[in-house]
């Protein structure tokens, strides 16, 4: 039996305590936490990362934002397999949820990235996606007037450059937690918050050892984990984890446990976004990562519980973005 197995194993027994009495109000001992309310530390800081976080003229083509494919209406994402970018090129690999992002124990499926930060700086460069370069971007913002004496307000000098453009993006992105979701209110005491179906499938969760990886306030997001345990997955997708980050063949096939808050949002599912629905995914996880094969009745308990991670999604007014200058430099239309 592999470590993993055994992981799973025991954290399913240990909460299978924990969780007697389906009605019962959840304990110290839940592996899930509920979500903490954001608490911007800088609101000219966060207010501005807003703005940038919409600006389609980060993009070369002037087209694309960082909502293009975290789409803040959608849960976050964009609800497609792989994202489309610059050219319409179709990337390689789902995009990932912004919302709760900076519970994650790192940025991108193959954690990549060290923080909101570093991440924030990838997509403006990368060719398939935004297509710009960070020289060009900070040109952009510079021959901008208003955002000028934005990154002076926030940051107490006019000077802009990809270091403070990151930092304001990232600020904002932290704001973006989703709390009281109903399983939340479970957590904390409300036994009217879930149903019968959800309760068992809470319970069902825990007891197949879901909570091995999925555990934590973002419910996943703060491990790496082989993708295909009991038995390889099956994918024409080029991606393969965290080997392209560590160079090792031990952490091929190894991902970044995605969070499961809001996932009936986040479709479709798994790094290559083959399971299109939480049906889908909640029977090949079983099978791939437990060695289990639900049957129908116990998939609807799970994926009914799954729901219930929807928490209060992020609500604010849309920025209205400065107007370019003259000296602005123009985009580039597609090819």
């Amino acid at each position: 039996m592999t470590r993993h197995r055994l992981l799973s194993l025991t954290i399913g027994l240990t909460t299978m305590v924990a969780g007697t009495g389906l009605a019962q109000a959840a304990s110290s001992n839940e592996p899930i936490q509920p979500v903490v309310k954001a608490k911007p530390q800088n609101a000219a800081v966060v207010e501005l990362g807003k703005k940038l976080y919409f600006d389609p003229r980060l993009s070369k083509s002037g087209f694309i934002s960082c909502n293009s494919c975290h789409n803040l209406s959608m849960g976050g994402t964009d609800n497609l397999k792989t994202s489309v970018g610059h050219n319409w090129h179709q990337g390689p690999i789902n995009a990932p949820t912004v919302l709760n992002s900076s519970m994650n124990l790192a940025q991108f499926w193959d954690g990549r990235a060290a923080d909101l930060k570093a991440q924030a700086g990838g997509p403006i460069a990368n060719p398939g996606e935004m297509a710009f370069t960070h020289e060009l971007a900070v040109d952009v913002l510079q021959s901008i007037p208003a955002y000028v004496a934005e990154f002076k307000s926030a940051f107490g000098s006019d000077k802009v450059d990809i270091d403070k453009v990151t930092k304001a993006i990232a600020a904002f992105e932290e704001t973006l937690v989703t709390p009281d979701s109903r399983f939340d209110k479970w957590l904390k005491g409300d036994k009217k918050a879930l149903n019968k179906e959800e309760l068992a499938g809470y319970k069902l969760f825990k007891d197949s050892g879901c909570t091995a990886c999925h555990n934590g306030p973002a419910v996943g997001g703060n491990s790496f984990q082989k993708f295909g345990v009991v038995e390889p997955y099956k994918t024409t997708n080029p991606a393969e984890g965290r080997i392209a980050v560590t160079g090792k063949d031990a952490d091929r096939f190894y991902f970044k446990v995605p969070t499961l808050r809001n996932v009936e949002l986040t479709y479709p599912y798994f790094h290559d976004g083959e399971a299109a629905t939480l049906k889908d995914a909640v029977n090949t996880m079983g099978r791939l990562q437990l060695g289990k094969q639900f049957t129908d009745e116990e998939n609807s308990k799970i994926v009914a519980f799954l729901k219930t991670l929807t928490g209060k999604q992020p609500s604010f007014q849309l920025p209205l973005l400065p107007p370019s200058s003259d000296k602005t430099p123009r985009p580039q239309p597609f090819n």
